[in-house]
Order: C-alpha cells, then sequence, then structure tokens
C-alpha cells in the first residue's frame, strides 16, 4: 500500500508542477493573461506540498525520483495537451527515467 500510495503522490506532484508550469506558458507566452500566470503559480505551490506527503523522509530522494517523473510526465501531458508526438528516443529516455525512479524509491534497503 505504500509504494501505491507512493506512485499516486508522484502523479498528482506531477499534474500541479507540470500544470502550474503550463499555465504560467500559456498566461505569458501566450499571452492569456496574468489570471493564467497566477492559477499557475497556485499550482506549482501545491506541488510543493504534495511532495512533502511522501512516505520518504528524505528530501533529496524524493526529488531525484520525482526528477524522472517529470520527464516522463511532461512528454505525456505534451501528448495529451499540446498534440506533441515523442519519437522513440523521447520513449527510451523517459522508461530509463522512470527505471531510475523505481530504483531510487523502491530499492530494497538494508536497516
Amino acid at each position: 500500500m505504500t509504494v501505491l500510495r507512493s506512485l499516486v503522490l508522484f502523479v498528482l506532484a506531477a499534474l500541479a508542477e507540470i500544470g502550474g508550469a503550463w499555465l504560467v506558458w500559456q498566461g505569458w507566452r501566450e499571452q492569456r493573461g496574468l489570471w493564467w500566470v497566477a492559477a499557475g503559480v497556485l499550482a506549482l505551490g501545491a506541488y510543493g506540498f504534495v511532495a512533502t506527503l511522501q512516505p520518504d523522509a528524505n528530501f533529496g530522494r524524493i526529488l531525484a525520483a520525482y526528477g524522472g517523473v517529470f520527464v516522463a510526465g511532461s512528454l505525456v501531458w505534451g501528448m495529451v495537451v499540446d498534440g506533441f508526438r515523442p519519437d522513440r528516443w523521447d520513449l527510451t529516455g523517459a522508461v530509463i527515467c522512470l527505471v531510475g525512479v523505481a530504483v531510487i524509491m523502491y530499492a530494497p534497503r538494508g536497516a
């Protein structure tokens, strides 16, 4: 159950951070307005809180693992929201990152 909880938190964190960054991008770069930017800032703040809910107590481990989730999640976001089509190297890199996440977060550790 702890692994499942951790995975759900990684997905929620990815939605908050990637969604927040996308909102800022849309608000500023695509000139949709400051309300989009403000919503993005709030979502980015929510990401920071979601990360604290991870069962592991090590900030460095959580953030390092989340980096891999961010890479894969960003490609998925781009596909779903912006019509981006990743090539085989994008996908290969994302899989490598997710394997890294699994090793960092869920490898058995001695006491």
